[in-house]
């Protein structure tokens, strides 16, 4: 329950209020931004909130319990701190957001109405609607290591323990069918299917520094093909230059046969499935009653 202050709580009450609310947001790159619905710039600590920056906003809606309570904010890109590419880059996803309601006579008397996470965003060209999620939506998430077949580690950390020098390569883009499918060269030597699930990091062209997993890796003859999970924030043109990094499927038979790591594999292969969990005893089948391993 939140306790409004006493000064804020009587102009509540009043016949009529000025107040505004206040979107204050701290992007994972450490930039801090505010905004309001207000119709002039309003000044809070050391941080200024944009006025007439487009945002509007769903009603609140908070429940008992754990559930997660979202609100959806909706904006123009007419701020000059939001533009499209931005969005299309992931710089806002998941930044850390506070929405206030602030009396804008004296922005001292202001009271916190949400705090969390924004998360999915959709974009046009000239609009964006933004998902702001409550703090409980961190319990949805799964965290720390899981009883599973694949591994879970990521392909050279430290408990996987795979030096991922030797498994970069480079290559320059031959050509360019959309924002996500591309031809290269400099990787004709290597086997087909590689890179698949490994992760291209752009040096050079507009995408300079984004990273994105392939979720195709295939050659045709001596033509290599690298097909992106999701597509670039900038066009992809002949001669951007690339690296990219080996995929792994977290399966035993790929940290074995690829890598020859099973020594640090994360999982847990012989994990029974299915078929044995809910099968029945059968003296000729799975259950039969013996080892697994026999």
């Amino acid at each position: 329950m939140k306790t409004v202050p006493a000064s804020m709580q009587a102009a509540l009450d009043g016949r009529a209020t000025t107040h505004a609310r206040c979107w204050k947001v701290e992007r994972r790159d450490g930039s801090l931004f505010g905004f309001t619905d207000h119709d002039r710039t309003l000044v809070i600590g050391d941080l200024s909130f944009e006025a007439a920056s487009g945002f509007t906003a769903t009603s609140i809606e908070s429940s008992l319990g754990l559930a997660v309570d979202n609100l959806d904010v909706e904006g123009a890109l007419s701020s000059a701190s939001i533009t499209e590419d931005d969005i299309a880059r992931g710089l806002w996803d998941d930044a850390v957001i506070e929405v206030w309601l602030v009396d804008w006579t004296d922005t001292s008397n202001r009271l916190l109405l949400r705090k969390g996470n924004i998360g999915e965003i959709s974009r046009g060209p000239t609009a964006f609607m933004a998902e702001l999620r409550g703090l409980a939506h961190r319990l949805g998430q799964t965290t720390g290591r899981q009883f599973d077949r694949t591994c879970s580690w990521e392909l050279g950390d430290g408990k996987c323990k795979i030096a991922l020098a030797g498994w970069i390569s480079a290559g320059v883009v031959v050509t360019a069918f959309d924002f996500r499918s591309f031809t290269v060269s400099g990787l004709e030597g290597k086997d087909d299917g590689l890179f698949q699930r490994g992760l291209v990091t752009w040096t050079s062209g507009a995408n300079t520094g984004l990273q994105m997993e392939v979720k195709r890796h295939s050659k045709v003859d001596e033509t290599v093909m690298l097909e992106l999970v999701l597509p670039m924030a900038d066009m992809i043109a002949p001669g951007d230059g690339f690296t990219v990094q080996a995929g792994c499927d977290k399966t035993w038979a790929t940290c074995q046969a690829r890598f020859g790591n099973g020594d640090n594999f994360g999982g847990f292969p012989h994990m029974p499935g299915n078929e044995v969990v809910i099968g029945y005893a059968d003296k000729d089948d799975l259950n039969d009653g013996g080892s697994l391993f026999r």
